[in-house]
């Protein structure tokens, strides 16, 4: 039953959803709870920590992959697009400013 309490709470989009404060509350709640040596609730405060910042860290590339699709639906010119236009712009500004 622990184990499966603690999976149920270290699961991916819910704890990236979270704050880190309210997974360091949950974390604390819950190895009182269970009543775990000081060990015990360090080990698990630790992967609760590891735990929320691989979520986060998936959940951030997931929302940046879903902005990088509706920004190609779009058809908006990257930065790298506008960068070779203002080169080319300040180019022929200059052959002109020569002439």
């Amino acid at each position: 039953m622990l184990e499966y309490l603690k999976k149920s709470l270290l699961t991916g989009v819910g704890l990236a959803l979270r704050s880190k404060s309210e997974i360091e509350d949950l974390a604390k709640e819950f190895a009182k709870k269970s009543e775990m040596n000081q060990d015990e609730a360090k080990d698990f405060f630790k992967e609760c920590q590891n735990k929320y910042d691989d979520a986060k860290k998936g959940f951030d590339k997931k929302i940046e992959k879903t902005i990088e699709k509706i920004l190609l639906k779009l058809d908006l010119p990257s930065k790298s697009d506008i960068q070779v236009l203002n080169e080319r712009i300040d180019e022929l500004t200059k052959k002109i400013s020569e002439k």
